[in-house]
């Protein structure tokens, strides 16, 4: 996990599971200040469909109280969890 000065903290979920996704995504999530804005889970095209399925089906419609909206990426590997606006 790492934020960079943009307010983005990014994600690499390569390799996990849902399970261990989920996990990492909630972690990051309790660890975000009110600096904040973003969060990008980068978690790949090809393998990585049955997370970006978890995270909408996770933290969508205000399921999570921290996440106001998701969004695409700037590539179909990418899902944007968008805690405040810029």
């Amino acid at each position: 996990m790492a934020l960079n000065l943009t307010g983005i903290i990014e994600i690499d979920l390569h390799g996990m599971n849902t399970s261990e996704a989920n996990a990492a995504i909630d972690d990051a999530l309790r660890k975000a200040t009110d600096s904040v804005y973003r969060i990008r889970c980068i978690h790949g095209f090809n393998r990585g469909t049955a997370i970006r399925s978890m995270i909408y089906d996770e933290y969508s419609n205000g399921r999570h109280v921290k996440v106001k909206r998701i969004q695409g990426g700037f590539n179909e590997g990418i899902t944007e969890l968008i805690l405040r606006e810029y």
